[in-house]
């Protein structure tokens, strides 16, 4: 579910979630180069922190665009994803 608005931003929306998504796919990409290569500990923790980072704001930014669809049209949301005010908040309590 991406933010309620134009189609431009919801696709803009979907663009910034997607981009968060690539830069963690590229740090997790280092995070094995790092470990097949003998990094230090240091090196492999500090890659790994990054991309738990990464994927914890694209995992904000997703609840956050259907936060914003249920404040719109609370029926909306349940209708598209199923997702009740509480349920969405059990999801966004599960990445705290």
């Amino acid at each position: 579910m991406i933010a309620a608005g134009t189609a431009e931003e919801q696709a803009a929306a979907r663009k910034r979630i997607l981009n968060r998504l690539r830069r963690a796919q590229g740090q997790l990409t280092a995070v094995v180069n790092a470990v097949e290569s003998g990094a230090t500990c240091r090196d492999v923790v500090t890659q790994l922190a990054a991309v738990t980072s990464a994927l914890d704001r694209a995992g904000f930014a997703i609840i956050s665009s259907a936060m914003q669809v249920c404040v719109v049209d609370p029926d909306a949301a349940v209708e598209a994803e199923g997702l009740t005010p509480e349920e969405l908040e059990k999801l966004f309590l599960s990445l705290a």
